[in-house]
């Protein structure tokens, strides 16, 4: 009869105390291994995300440039109607620069963003314009540009770029808190108050700041600490020489 048998059936071997002490090490040099790498996971992932976000407006801020070199201007905050009431924002504006061309020709831009005629494209998500950390699954952005009296987007007449004499330090588009989050088509963007106002306690996408992009297309850090004068200081166009005072990279 083999001796793994006997009349009965199947015998059962037991384990041995040396073999059981093995498996009890490998088990817990496994759990100790994960316990050592689970919290390098754990900050990987908040890392990959502002390195994408940061890509995302590297790219928009190119867009705009490449807005520049086809229209010999920057785009205007907002195209509006007789009246004077807003129409689209400068982001469908950049659509074709941001590979999105066949979105931009479905778009009637004589009739306002929230049009019936506009609702397909304006019920759109586009990722090109949402942080992968801020958890918006819908068609809202909270990359938006800061307007001012001498902010480089404004209403009406566009800037040259003539007017920018150090693109270095002088702001383009940044990332807002979720708070103020809006639909991408629709011709809203930050005031000085809301890029100011970011501090502490607001609802930001990453741990301790957020990124901003400025004219000459680089993306810096901006910490959620970083004081008004300085935050302000970038909202002109900047004089040659100076430097962006307090941003992270």
């Amino acid at each position: 009869m083999n001796k793994y048998l006997s009349a009965n059936g199947p015998v059962r071997q037991k384990m041995s105390g040396s073999t059981l002490l093995k498996v009890l090490v490998a088990l817990g040099t496994v759990v100790v291994l994960i316990a050592l790498f689970l919290p390098a996971v754990r900050n990987a992932r908040p890392a990959a995300d502002r390195n994408t976000c940061a890509n995302q407006l590297h790219q928009i801020a190119i867009a705009i440039n490449n807005y520049v070199d086809a229209h010999h201007a920057l785009p205007p905050l907002y195209t509006s109607d007789a009246d004077g009431k807003p129409l689209h924002s400068w982001r469908t504006l950049i659509l074709p620069y941001l590979e999105e061309r066949t979105l931009f020709d479905s778009i009637d831009l004589t009739k306002p963003w929230d049009d019936p005629a506009n609702s397909e494209a304006c019920k759109t998500g586009l990722s090109a314009y949402q942080c992968p950390a801020s958890d918006l699954r819908d068609n809202r952005t909270t990359y938006l540009a800061v307007v001012t009296p001498n902010s480089l987007l404004q209403a009406g007449e566009p800037k040259r770029l003539s007017a920018i004499t150090d693109g270095q330090r002088t702001l383009m588009v940044i990332e807002v808190d979720l708070d103020h989050a809006v639909p991408w088509m629709a011709p809203i963007d930050a005031d000085e108050q809301t890029f100011i106002g970011i501090g502490p306690n607001s609802k930001l996408a990453h741990p301790g700041g957020m990124n901003a992009a400025f004219a000459d297309c680089h993306v810096d850090f901006l910490g959620r600490d970083l004081p008004a004068d300085q935050r302000r200081a970038m909202l002109a166009p900047a004089s040659q020489g100076e430097s962006p005072a307090g941003a992270a990279n």
